[in-house]
């Protein structure tokens, strides 16, 4: 993380040799290239009225609305970089099914945006957003993280924190404006991202002194950047407060929510309390955010893995209701413990993509319209577990792995507007099958490993272990 640099591509002027051109036409050219704005390492203009403007290639959106659908988060390494047939079989790859695509402004693959006050670097950002409109996809944007001096850290184009601690580190109170004018130079910059994502996870908002969140703090930030990207344009959409939905053991009581638990688990009522304050005192939100996981705090997967998903169906339900029905992102949404995925004793694909198929209903029976799969991929290496397609590290990269399958199609068949309907399934299937289903396609997941015959609206067929099926109606 931390590359640094300036994107050619940006709205730059570039002033190419000049050959037999007399010394008068030379000077002429620089008189006027002189009196354009400065673009420096940020590709930076002023208006005429101080408004700094920036830009690269975009058009804004014509998506107005609050639902962009079923998509994925770029993480730190990601198929905007590496060699050209890798790069473009993913490109294809998306450009085929085109969904949302999330981008942080800092980390997770882009550089610090403001390594000094006034001062811009957008160079993995604009490659990263331009990765997104080559593919065909509707870009988001999380709001975060904060440069390093907004939040008591140093100034400077090669003085970047790439730790951890740092990263995470919220915006000095001191410096919440400055953040909130941040964002508006980013959605100056990008007038095709039409959807912003207030900070992540609460990063930094942690109130040592009463163990509790800082939701007096992240309810303040969150205000600042929702009004100042309204001025930038009205129909921009803004949403928050992208809390971790933490849960415990259900035998534990002291500490958690006796509103919204069930076999899975019980909130945590710090997070309870902190989505409270924030929704009581939010200038305004288009859509709700949260994220977290099917498992407890000590990755405890209750009863099962599958019945764990039900926790996903809960929580939504309880944020419709406290929100009066405001359209519900999940930015993140995880079903597998990180011992899972050890090599040695962790899921298979299917497994993987079964209990994944599982949650995502979870999440749609709940009520939530939008959701992003956290995509992990790694820097190198012919595969890659839980991945959307295989790493881009060589030229051999780039191809679509079976979790791109299940997100991708469950984004085309369910998409923003669905209106799911009742699937008949044979009583002695109902334990072992997960269903989900709208007026055009079926979505089955067997959620035993070992085949089984099942029975869905009149219709039996065959599915083998941990089979994702996908039936037209």
């Amino acid at each position: 993380m931390g590359r640094h640099g300036w994107n050619s591509g940006a709205g730059r002027w570039r002033l190419t040799a000049l050959v037999g051109v007399g010394l008068a036409v030379l000077a002429l050219v620089l008189t006027v290239l002189s009196t354009l704005p400065d673009q420096g390492s940020g590709a930076e203009g002023t208006t005429a009225d101080g408004d700094k403007v920036h830009g690269t290639p975009g058009e804004p959106s014509k998506q107005r609305g609050p639902e962009v659908g079923w998509g994925f988060t770029h993480t730190q390494f990601s198929a905007d970089e590496g060699p050209a047939e890798a790069t473009a079989r993913a490109e294809k790859l998306l450009g085929a099914h085109p969904m949302p695509q999330n981008q942080h402004i800092m980390g997770w693959g882009a550089d610090n945006p403001e390594p000094v006050e006034g001062r811009y670097d957008f160079e993995a950002m604009d490659r990263r957003i331009d990765f997104v409109r080559a593919s065909g996809g509707t870009p988001v944007v999380t709001l975060c993280c904060a440069p390093d001096w907004m939040k008591g850290g140093r100034s400077g184009v090669d003085s970047t924190d790439w730790s951890k601690a740092s990263l995470e580190k919220a915006p000095d109170p001191e410096h919440f404006q400055d953040f909130a004018d941040l964002a508006v130079t980013v959605a100056k910059r990008y007038p095709d991202v039409r959807h912003f994502i207030v900070w992540n996870e609460f990063k930094g908002f942690w109130n040592d002194g009463e163990s509790r969140w800082d939701y007096e703090g992240y309810t303040k930030l969150y205000n600042l950047v929702y009004k100042a990207l309204k001025k930038v344009d009205k129909d921009i959409m803004v949403g928050g407060p992208y809390l971790v939905m933490d849960s415990l053991d259900p035998k534990q009581t002291e500490g958690t929510s006796d509103e919204v638990k069930g076999a899975w688990g019980r909130m945590d009522q710090r997070i309870v309390d902190a989505f409270d304050y924030w929704n009581a005192h939010r200038a305004g939100a288009d859509f709700v955010v949260v994220d977290g996981s099917s498992y407890t705090n000590d990755d405890e997967l209750l009863p099962d893995e599958f019945g764990a998903t039900d926790k996903l169906t809960a929580v939504s339900r309880w944020i419709e209701r406290q929100t009066d029905g405001l359209p519900l992102w999940w930015a993140e949404y995880y079903v597998e413990p990180a011992d899972s995925k050890d090599e040695r004793q962790g899921w298979s694909e299917p497994h993987r993509v079964a209990v994944q198929a599982a949650g995502l209903i979870a999440l749609a029976r709940g009520g939530a319209t939008s959701g992003f799969y956290w995509n992990p991929e790694d820097e190198k290496g012919a595969s890659c577990a839980g991945c959307l397609w295989r790493p881009t590290d060589r030229a051999s990269g780039g191809a679509a792995l079976p979790m791109f399958g299940l997100v991708s199609r469950f984004d085309e068949e369910f998409g923003p507007g669905t209106t799911y309907e009742k699937v008949d399934v044979a009583p002695d299937d109902r334990p072992n099958v997960r269903v989900l289903a709208d007026d055009k396609a079926v979505l089955v997941v067997n959620t035993l490993n070992r085949a089984i015959d099942a029975k869905i609206d009149g219709k039996r067929f065959q599915m083998q272990g941990y089979e994702v099926k996908w039936l037209r109606r």
